[in-house]
């Protein structure tokens, strides 16, 4: 083969290798339906806020736990104790010391009573009523034994115990004070954890439940799922919430920036690469009958369609321009 023609071979493969400075449009430019988001605030709220109460009256002597600290469900959070329970704990167990020394006597009485009767020398009516006396005596034993158990119950109930596993909101009591039965002692928040969102209602037909949501967090932006969006608007907004895997719960209340789905519209959209930018102002070159022409254009908001970084085109283009590669 003569070296001429092995040269032009060489060199027409080496353009044909060689990566072009920006892809060209297989297509005309034509308007691309995109997606308008809005940044909101959505508050960081527990599932289930549950108060840990006092169930008996009296002082609280003991409290264990403060604000933030996390709890499991039945954990011990402080404890109340009523001093006249401990009095009438004492006034039974004499009652029933008294009963018993009584019934002891009885049945004493009822046994010499029935070695009468096997002798012929008692009655049978005066045993019976021996007998009556220690079943009366036995009895009240018992309901004082009972009465023993309540009272021990209402003892245990001053351990004010966590409702659900999960961590302490706000402790609203001090040890040394008196509580009164049915007082919130404690605030538990668990259940797991959720966005809190409040939208305005203009915007409540663009929110779909199940929709994906991007939520910016401290360590990079997440996604989360758009769980429940509840029908009562209270003030011109609507309330919806995002679940969001590994939530972090440090900071109840926090608040995060969330991105939501408010409107779709037309854009015209061109690959990054195709943009040039000289002397602060940025081109796009076009197809023409006499060339490509470098145009002027605004371009907007940066976005990623089908993996490929493109920019919205504000002015300068129009649907049915040709895009030549950037120069």
């Amino acid at each position: 083969m003569p070296l001429r023609s092995l040269l032009s071979a060489s060199v027409l493969a080496a353009i044909l290798a060689a990566p072009l400075a920006a892809p060209l449009a297989a297509e005309p430019l034509a308007y691309t339906e995109i997606r308008d988001w809005k940044p909101v605030y959505g508050r960081i709220e527990a599932r289930d806020t549950l108060p840990a109460r006092a169930r008996i009256g009296g002082t609280l002597i003991a409290l264990s736990v403060s604000e933030g600290d996390s709890v499991q469900a039945g954990q011990e959070l402080g404890r109340i104790v009523d001093d006249k329970l401990a009095f009438q704990l004492s006034a039974v167990d004499a009652q029933i010391a008294a009963l018993t020394s009584s019934l002891t006597n009885a049945q004493t009485e009822l046994k010499r009573g029935e070695d009468l009767l096997a002798r012929g020398v008692a009655t049978k009516q005066s045993v019976d009523a021996l007998r009556t006396q220690a079943d009366v005596l036995t009895g009240q034993i018992a309901a004082q034994t009972a009465q023993r158990r309540v009272l021990e119950q209402q003892t245990a109930e001053g351990a004010i115990l966590a409702p659900i596993t999960g961590r302490v909101l706000d402790v609203p009591q001090a040890m040394g004070g008196v509580v009164m039965p049915g007082e919130t002692v404690a605030t538990v928040g668990g259940g797991g954890f959720f966005l809190r969102l409040a939208v305005p209602e203009r915007h409540a037909t663009h929110l779909e439940q199940g929709a994906t949501i991007p939520v910016e967090m401290p360590g990079g932006e997440v996604s989360g799922t758009l769980e429940r969006i509840y029908p009562a608007i209270e003030n011109g907004r609507v309330v919806a919430d995002v679940t969001v895997p590994d939530l972090p719960d440090a900071f109840v209340n926090a608040r995060v920036v969330v991105r939501l789905p408010v409107a779709t519209r037309q854009a015209l959209l061109v690959p990054a690469s195709a943009i040039s930018t000289r002397s602060g102002l940025d081109f796009v070159t076009v197809k023409g009958p006499e060339g490509d022409t470098a145009r002027l254009v605004v371009p907007g908001a940066r976005m990623e369609l089908d993996g490929v970084a493109m920019v919205e085109i504000l002015s300068g283009l129009q649907p049915g321009d040709d895009l030549g590669a950037a120069q």
